[in-house]
């Protein structure tokens, strides 16, 4: 699974760069905010393992009008860092490694 080029946005992670991407449009579930924002970050160069980022809020484009706040390449990048640490290994090919940011707030409340 690679991310299409086409929206995607270029960052740089301590010397190594990403690409990342969120869905322009929300999906059925999103837009009824029955399932959270995510997004998808995979390394610029190989395609490897994507990693997927349940953000835990809704997606900006949903039909509910519930507030939210935009994907920061601030918080792509300490996704990232959460991720490698977490052990996800971007040039390696593999399933996709999903970090659930939802979880982690719910822990730390």
């Amino acid at each position: 699974m690679t991310l299409a080029r086409k929206r995607s946005r270029r960052i740089v992670v301590d010397g190594t760069v990403y690409r990342w991407r969120v869905r322009h449009k929300p999906t059925y579930s999103q837009g009824l905010t029955w399932t959270p924002l995510s997004y998808a970050v995979e390394h610029f160069d190989s395609a490897g393992t994507v990693l997927v980022v349940n953000t835990g809020r809704p997606h900006p484009s949903n039909w509910i009008n519930a507030p939210t706040a935009p994907v920061r390449p601030a918080d792509v990048a300490t996704s990232i860092r959460t991720a490698l640490a977490a052990g996800w290994s971007p040039s390696c090919p593999g399933k996709p490694f999903v970090v659930d940011q939802a979880a982690e707030r719910s822990v730390s409340l």
